[in-house]
């Protein structure tokens, strides 16, 4: 039986042309930077970002450590969305490994946090009973919002209030280019009032491995230290690293199938009796979808039940389930994902 994998746009495989590329890379020592194609890989990054300088990590957690570990002392603070990455899926990283205060607050359902609740989650630097506010982070998409792009003139306006409070702002991007698709934007214009900014490599655009950190040369310096102390120095990653360049030059502009098909599968999931459409979806390449309440089984049981058809997706609470379309997945994938839901669904009510 053909099984088709929605449960994340992680689970894509390296293009042949990727494969070729690794083979043939061009490869030197990447902790003494004498690696080539690392070299090309981080200038590409940062020139896209429109940031100075790009720094290869082996995942968007360890970008965004190091991008805390920066800027951040320990007792310092970091304010994000309480259904940020970092906070929610990054193993508590800042505060484990940095001692990093995380000050969370609500994400509105546009995947936004209002400019009301950052103000009054300012620590005042005179009071030696509070931690000191240092960074915002955002995250874009906002993958627990359903997917949502976060649009540049929020960010501008983020980036303007972080500026104003002396506060350093990180974005989160490990799928700015699924928001920078959906938007009809450069992910440039996305970066352009952040401080720092990551993105994945290894999710909607295939690479089989790693992410980008880009920011100012001075602070690119401090985090490739870091990586360095985390055991994040690859060596010859150029064999990595070619496969991110092939991503960056062939992945992007496709991203728009993945929403189409996004689109598309939400449709017919629309129409299925017991299901409907969560969190507004789909605003990219994520489908979030609910049980009705006179549905009998919990999603953990769907889940089982749509592995025996061939599909797999992930359940991310007791009645709800998340679908990520991405390479690997064709209009095929799509159909036979609502027809399976047809049948199972037939039994679950």
């Amino acid at each position: 039986m053909k099984i088709y994998d929605f449960r994340s746009d992680t689970v894509t495989h390296p293009t042949l042309a990727m494969r070729q590329a690794m083979a043939g890379a061009l490869v030197g020592d990447d902790v003494y930077g004498e690696d080539p194609t690392v070299n090309t890989l981080e200038a590409k990054s940062a020139k896209l970002m429109g940031k100075e300088a790009a720094l290869f990590v082996t995942s968007g957690t360890m970008g965004n450590l190091l991008a805390v570990l920066a800027v951040c002392a320990r007792g310092d603070e970091v304010i994000m969305g309480k259904q940020g990455h970092t906070f929610l899926h990054e193993a508590g990283g800042v505060s484990a490994l940095g001692g990093v205060v995380m000050n969370t607050i609500p994400n509105q359902p546009d995947g936004t946090l209002a400019l009301t609740d950052l103000e009054q989650a300012l620590r005042s630097p005179e009071d030696i009973h509070q931690p000191i506010s240092k960074m915002i982070i955002l995250e874009n998409t906002q993958n627990d919002c359903g997917g949502v792009p976060i649009t540049a003139k929020y960010c501008d306006e983020v980036g303007k209030f972080a500026h104003s409070h002396g506060l350093f702002l990180h974005i989160d991007g490990a799928r700015i280019f699924n928001a920078a698709i959906s938007l009809h934007l450069p992910a440039k214009e996305l970066a352009r009032s952040a401080d720092s900014v990551t993105f994945c490599l290894s999710k909607g655009l295939c690479a089989p491995v790693g992410s980008m950190l880009c920011g100012s040369r001075e602070f690119i310096a401090k985090a490739r230290r870091l990586r360095k102390m985390l055991g994040g120095g690859m060596r010859q990653a150029g064999i990595l690293a070619a496969a991110g360049l092939v991503a960056l030059d062939t992945m992007i502009e496709r991203l728009a199938e993945d929403h189409r098909r996004a689109k598309k599968l939400a449709e017919g999931l629309a129409t299925v009796p017991g299901l409907r459409l969560d969190k507004g979806t789909p605003y990219t390449n994520m489908v979030y979808i609910a049980l009705e309440p006179d549905v009998r089984w919990d999603a953990p049981a769907i889940v089982k039940a749509m592995e025996k058809q061939g599909i797999l997706i992930g359940d991310t609470g007791p009645r709800t389930f998340r679908l990520v379309t991405h390479h690997d997945v064709d209009d095929e994938a799509v159909a036979a994902c609502i027809e399976a839901f047809v049948k199972v669904m037939n039994y679950a009510i």
